[in-house]
């Protein structure tokens, strides 16, 4: 009996160090997981405040540009950046939107920037921050307006989100108003159309030369009214009527 108990003595000193180094690896996995998932967060936030403060630059870059076409956003259309980039082009020829499967949606989208957040891919008037929609930009205009119909292209064609083709509708119509744009109006001929005044239409009309009794016109004695019908109309009208005297 105490020989046994000295043997599994013995195995209990021997297996306890492994236990413990078994433990100990367990401890060191446990921990490098949990440094290795709070990692990617640190350093997210470190490539977001990177990115923050690079995208900040941009904008403070971006800004003097920005304002500059603000005021008058017809002169980006004659600047060497806007050459550069669409050169002689419409701003809508070379985008092509973002859909799934071979056949392009009916619609485009209804905006493309939600409070801070623009999507993917913007369309032509929002990705370019310069491009302002404004009834005095007629270069602009002039792009989404066909010179044969004299009518603003459908959505679907130049890829412009409904909110910026409200605009762009909006700025034709007060651009032609002001007579910025030249308005296309059906021809109509006016050569057979007679206006002189020998024809019976612009006659004089000649005066009545009626006697006692006789009815302006001759046809109108010859009707007669529906009893039904005028008893009716007597029924409905009744407390309006004047009493026979």
């Amino acid at each position: 009996m105490a020989a046994s108990l000295q043997r599994i003595g013995i195995v209990i000193c021997r297996s306890f160090p492994i236990i413990l180094q078994r433990n100990l690896q367990r401890q060191i996995i446990r921990d490098w997981k949990i440094t290795s998932s709070v990692a990617p967060v640190l350093r997210v936030n470190f490539c977001t405040a990177t990115v923050s403060s690079s995208s900040a630059d941009t904008t403070d870059s971006a800004e003097p540009l920005v304002s500059r076409y603000a005021d008058r956003p017809w002169e980006y259309l004659e600047s060497e950046e806007y050459i550069e980039r669409y050169g002689s082009k419409p701003v809508w020829s070379n985008y092509r939107r973002n859909h799934k499967g071979g056949v392009p949606p009916q619609k485009t989208r209804k905006t493309c920037i939600r409070g801070h957040k623009m999507c993917s891919n913007a369309c032509p008037i929002c990705r370019d921050p310069n491009v302002i929609v404004h009834y005095k930009n007629v270069n602009l205009l002039q792009q989404f307006i066909s010179p044969q119909t004299g009518m603003v292209y459908d959505p679907t064609r130049t890829g412009v989100c409904m909110k910026q083709q409200k605009l762009l509708n909006k700025a034709v119509d007060t651009a032609r108003d002001h007579g910025l744009l030249l308005v296309q109006l059906p021809h109509v001929d006016y050569s057979k159309e007679d206006y002189s005044n020998t024809h019976g239409a612009v006659a004089p009309t000649p005066a009545p030369s009626l006697s006692s009794g006789e009815m302006w016109y001759s046809w109108y004695g010859s009707i007669k009214a529906d009893e039904r019908e005028l008893a009716r109309v007597k029924r409905i009208y009744k407390e309006y009527l004047k009493p026979n005297v």
